[in-house]
């Protein structure tokens, strides 16, 4: 392949149609005409030998060989982005960027209604896509630009990735107001241990820090119920006589006034929520100023 012979502008309209999966919402993108994109996804085609872009499930879903092509290209768009000045400044005020973030339900119930307050004041055309994700993906989702960072707790990411911490947290435990187990408030280590237990995992395990901590005193919790999202949870344990151990702020945020939530009866040390990005986009000023926005909002948890 001749490189003097490819036209940049198709490296822009191919990371557009991966973004969007779908020519429309990619040619608003670029900011060029229906036959302007279809044009460019004929030569992109021609360029790689592969269809790249093909319907199904409603949207134009990348083959293998342009998943492949992406990893490359949205990292090389990033530092030429960067190289050629486009990223000197952004203006949130006068911004229609779109931003991606992963998260999961605990992380984005404790920062999203903070942040999107904060995104309507200081940039109100901007848009905020937020997405799940697993653990094992992330570091391909920031690689490949699919997300401009993540949010959460991760203790083993990817070496290459930039990790920043936003605030700390802490265990408690949540039960139904005027459960039997409960004296003066609180539920002693023995009973704790022997109730059924709730827990949220989207990762579909079913042991954790706590039960690393009973476990080191001799002791082991029932999992009656795994659940991968807590929405439901509140109306399970009004309900019933479980017992959940959720972050502090979480718990504070679903509790409707059927639940008591109090210190768990063993020592666990705090964690950190922290916030996940690709090195790629150090150069890029509108990712850094949603990192920034975000890590004040942080503070103000």
């Amino acid at each position: 392949m001749n490189l003097a012979r490819i036209d940049l502008n198709l490296l822009c309209a191919f990371d557009a149609l991966f973004a969007e999966k779908s020519v429309s919402r990619a040619e608003r993108r670029m900011g060029i005409g229906q036959p302007g994109m279809s044009d460019a996804l004929r030569r992109l085609r021609k360029l790689f030998g592969d269809d790249l872009f093909v319907r199904a499930m409603g949207a134009m879903q990348p083959t293998p060989r342009a998943r492949a092509i992406a990893l490359e290209i949205g990292p090389l768009l990033v530092r030429m982005q960067a190289v050629m000045g486009e990223n000197m400044a952004f203006a949130p005020g006068d911004s229609t960027k779109k931003f991606a973030v992963a998260a999961t339900d605990y992380t984005a119930a404790v920062l999203l209604p903070p942040l999107v307050a904060a995104l309507q004041r200081e940039a109100p055309n901007v848009d905020l896509r937020v997405v799940d994700y697993t653990k094992d993906a992330l570091g391909g989702m920031l690689d490949r630009g699919e997300i401009d960072l993540a949010l959460g707790v991760f203790p083993n990411p990817p070496q290459h990735l930039v990790k920043s911490k936003l605030f700390k947290e802490r265990f408690v435990g949540v039960i139904r107001a005027g459960h039997p187990a409960l004296r003066d408030g609180a539920v002693d280590l023995d009973t704790f241990a022997a109730l059924s237990h709730a827990l949220i995992s989207v990762r579909r395990d079913e042991r954790g820090l706590v039960d690393a901590a009973l476990a080191a005193r001799g002791l082991r919790r029932r999992i009656a119920l795994v659940l991968p999202y807590m929405l439901i949870l509140p109306k399970i344990l009004a309900a019933n006589d479980l017992v959940a151990t959720l972050p502090e702020r979480a718990a504070r945020r679903i509790d409707d006034g059927t639940l008591h939530i109090f210190k768990l009866p063993m020592a666990m040390d705090p964690w950190a929520v922290e916030m996940l990005w690709s090195p790629a986009a150090r150069a890029d000023k509108a990712t850094a100023w949603l990192r920034k926005l975000i890590a004040a909002t942080a503070k103000t948890l």
